[in-house]
């Protein structure tokens, strides 16, 4: 019988050799690899061998307990090579697997939204049924995973968590490695999702108030760049406290946000009014060396963090329920809805995804001198805004 001690005064050779245990178990010594433990048993008159794992990583100790394992499945009459690929072949169609492969087919998907997805995946749902084999998850199972979240009152990360692991199940019907979406099932058995718009001025007089105070702002100039340029440019806040300045072409008026920073991975331009740039000249004298805009105040290799622009604006004095930073957004899209300009040429501009490939092929490539007369038509009308606080209209010519 094999000792620790034995074990450990065991040298490597030229080639490869044994020392023997008892019951067919055996270490092998090798000169290029970890030692490893090895079973050699008979199954129905033939001879295996079996791999128990590798030393020190599995003690004798252990090692000796695995081969008792073994051995008793063959007194049951079962081949453990054959029960150990079924455990493999069923590990590799875990519910976990499954998700991991269909998240790596996401190519159209940011790389931000593909880690958010598969965060929510790895934090809610593989400690529960990760390891389940994907065809075996019941409705219930899911639910119970579901009411967990639920239970934190995180009640729209649960409906997230729901539309995920339903389009995880739809992929595994799709590569035949399940029967049904049991995630269908849940509808209606989870508590509903309370719809609640960002905190947004829409009224004309307001906004010109706002404008007027964006003006007025004493903090860093950065920050007032950033401020003035989310109602011109109306991207979200992520895409703007991020933006690059190998992103822009002042010559031709053009902001070309790359498809990895955009939320539906697509590239997406913004045309620039004449006001934006001269507000992109002002800041390229002051952060034009580096890569970011927008830089943090920490390190220049880092841009600023997702809060500056609401802090800002609690500073102007406008609470969370009346302004947002992603609130430029709903305020462009109201006015200019109520303008008259065509609601396809506002959409593409908010970059909203076009559910029709076609039309989005074609929107793309028809709508965008459309959508350059917009965006200065709008920064002349909050210029406009902004020196008198009156209404200025700027009805636009409906586009069939």
């Amino acid at each position: 019988m094999l000792t620790e001690a034995a074990i450990r005064a065991a040298k490597r050779r030229d080639k490869p050799y044994k020392l023997f245990d008892e019951r067919g178990l055996y270490l092998l010594i090798d000169p290029k690899y970890s030692p490893g433990w090895r079973f050699k048993y008979y199954f129905e008159g033939r001879e295996k061998l079996l791999s128990l794992g590798t030393y020190p990583d599995v003690s004798l100790k252990r090692a000796r307990e695995r081969r008792d394992e073994v051995r008793q499945l063959i007194l049951d009459g079962i081949n453990p090579s054959a029960e150990r690929q079924a455990k493999k072949a069923a590990l590799a169609d875990s519910f976990e697997s499954v998700a991991r492969e269909w998240l790596g087919k996401q190519t159209n998907l940011s790389e931000a939204t593909r880690l958010r997805d598969a965060g929510r995946l790895e934090r809610f749902a593989f400690s529960q049924i990760g390891s389940r084999p994907v065809s075996a998850i019941k409705p219930a199972d899911l639910l119970a995973v579901l009411r967990r979240v639920e239970a934190q009152g995180k009640i729209e990360t649960t409906h997230r968590v729901r539309s995920l692991c339903g389009r995880v199940l739809r992929y595994a019907v799709a590569t035949g490695r399940a029967e049904h979406d049991v995630s269908a099932d849940l509808r209606g058995a989870l508590a509903p999702l309370e719809v609640k718009n960002r905190a947004a001025i829409t009224d004309p007089k307001r906004i010109g108030e706002l404008l007027r105070a964006m003006d007025d702002y004493s903090g860093q100039p950065a920050t007032m760049a950033a401020l003035k340029l989310a109602p011109l440019t109306f991207v979200r806040p992520g895409e703007l406290r991020a933006a690059e300045w190998t992103e822009f072409d002042l010559d031709q008026a053009v902001w070309r946000i790359p498809a990895a920073r955009m939320k539906m991975a697509e590239q997406h331009l913004v045309p620039l009014s004449r006001q934006a740039v001269s507000i992109l000249r002002e800041l390229h004298a002051m952060t034009g060396d580096g890569k970011y805009l927008f830089p943090s105040l920490r390190t220049p290799m880092r841009c600023m963090s997702d809060n500056t622009v609401n802090a800002a604006l609690r500073r102007l004095g406008y609470s969370k329920e009346e302004m947002t930073g992603h609130g430029f957004r709903a305020m462009a899209s109201t006015c200019l809805n109520e303008q008259g300009w065509h609601p396809d040429v506002i959409e593409l501009q908010l970059a909203h995804k076009e559910r029709n490939k076609v039309r989005a092929a074609y929107n793309r490539a028809e709508r965008l001198a459309e959508r350059k007369k917009m965006m200065q038509a709008w920064a002349d009308y909050l210029d406009g805004l902004k020196a008198k606080g009156a209404v200025v209209a700027i009805r636009s010519k409906r586009f069939g």
